[in-house]
């Protein structure tokens, strides 16, 4: 019995201890929790200003231009082929040569030519003598068959006589003009002003008039032409403004691919002016074809380039204008961070009009003297506070920027 009871006493003291163990740790636990929750009630710190550019919103002349990419093309091709057949005897041009109206280019031999127009020449002069002979016959017998010398029969013959001797003089002229071409044509010249291509035939071949392969292809460059499409809803705004004169025209060269490249100078892109209007908007693809005639004196535009078109209408007056990088893309559309007068950035949506010269025209969602932000917007949040510059024109250079959007 004493046993027993023994063994109860340790078992109520061990349970005590383990208890008394499971309180204190409640209180600690209980005392920690108070702790964190009297933290959490101090509130997060705040977080810093962001540093961004702010530009104003303001009004400014704007041009309304329409960019389109641009073919270089030759004012005019001149294939030359050979108008007789012989053998080059001659070519009296460089390639890559620029040549003016005239000049010569080739030689074919001529001696055959002039031959034929030696021999061309002698048969007129024989037949020319036999046909003056036959009319003076002819004006012979006319008067004595008023005399009854002769019969009418006789009188008509003589005269017959005379007929085709003047049609033998006359087909022996134009047989006499034939060979004087044909003996010309053995000396090529330069049917217009250009530069000249690859030499295609050398000295010593043999070209036929008939013959497929040209000798050389000259290029008119100086002035030049740039093809370029624009969509077919701009033709109203095209005849407007051109009605009142020649529109003006920039073509920029692409920068060269591979390795380095000086800045680009946009005072030094060629200008010319619109000068064809496609009689018809192509019905696949909705655009209408252009043409803009360029004086190229420095050759900076070369046949097959692709340029960067740029046809300026007219100038759009107290255009509402913010940065182009300012306007940011959504899933509900276009919008801009507007700083408020505490500093927090806001979003806003607004609708873009166009894009020109840096600049993006706002059609509607902000006003005049709102403030936009230009750089930075990547760490941005509704509400986030800012800090930065302002500048007016910090976002892109003028310049960089086209008219209407290409694709509408």
């Amino acid at each position: 019995m004493v046993g027993a009871s023994q063994t109860r006493a340790s078992s109520e003291l061990l349970s005590s201890r383990v208890l008394s163990r499971m309180m204190r740790n409640v209180s600690c636990l209980v005392a920690l929790l108070a702790v964190a929750g009297c933290s959490g009630r101090k509130g997060k710190p705040d977080r810093p200003a962001v540093p961004v550019t702010i530009a104003p919103v303001r009004r400014m002349t704007l041009p309304y231009t329409l960019m389109a990419n641009g073919l270089v093309t030759p004012l005019q091709t001149a294939i030359v082929a050979p108008q007789v057949d012989g053998i080059i005897t001659e070519v009296s041009f460089r390639e890559g040569q620029n040549v003016s109206p005239g000049q010569v280019l080739f030689q074919i031999e001529a001696q055959p030519y002039v031959a034929a127009y030696q021999q061309a020449q002698a048969m007129l002069s024989r037949d020319s003598a036999t046909a003056a002979n036959a009319r003076r016959d002819a004006d012979r017998y006319d008067q004595l068959e008023q005399t009854d010398y002769v019969t009418k029969e006789q009188a008509e013959q003589q005269r017959a006589t005379a007929a085709a001797a003047e049609g033998t003089a006359a087909a022996d002229r134009a047989a006499l003009a034939t060979a004087k071409f044909n003996l010309d044509k053995t000396t090529i010249r330069a049917p217009i002003p250009g530069r000249t291509g690859s030499l295609l035939v050398r000295v010593g071949n043999v070209v036929h008039a008939a013959g497929a392969t040209p000798l050389v292809v000259i290029d008119q460059i100086k002035p030049i032409l740039v093809r370029f499409a624009v969509p077919g809803t701009e033709l109203p705004l095209i005849q407007q403004y051109g009605a009142r004169g020649a529109l003006p025209v920039t073509a920029t060269i692409g920068a060269a691919t591979g390795g380095s490249q000086p800045p680009r100078d946009p005072s030094t892109d060629p200008l010319g002016a619109l000068s064809f209007i496609d009689n018809a908007v192509d019905t696949t693809t909705g655009t209408l074809m252009l043409k803009a005639t360029f004086p190229n004196t420095t050759g900076t535009l070369w046949p097959g380039q692709f340029v960067s078109v740029s046809l300026r209408l007219f100038d759009e007056q107290n255009a509402l204008v913010v940065p182009a990088p300012a306007v940011l893309t959504g899933q509900q559309g276009t919008y801009v961070y507007v700083v408020d007068s505490a500093g927090s950035a806001q979003q806003r949506a607004v609708t873009v009009e166009r894009t020109a010269e840096g600049m993006s025209v706002i059609a509607a969602g902000l006003s005049d003297g709102d403030r936009v932000v230009s750089e930075g917007q990547s760490r941005l949040t509704p509400g986030a506070k800012v800090t930065g510059r302002t500048g007016a024109d910090s976002a892109a250079a003028p310049g960089t920027g086209g008219g209407r959007r290409r694709a509408r």
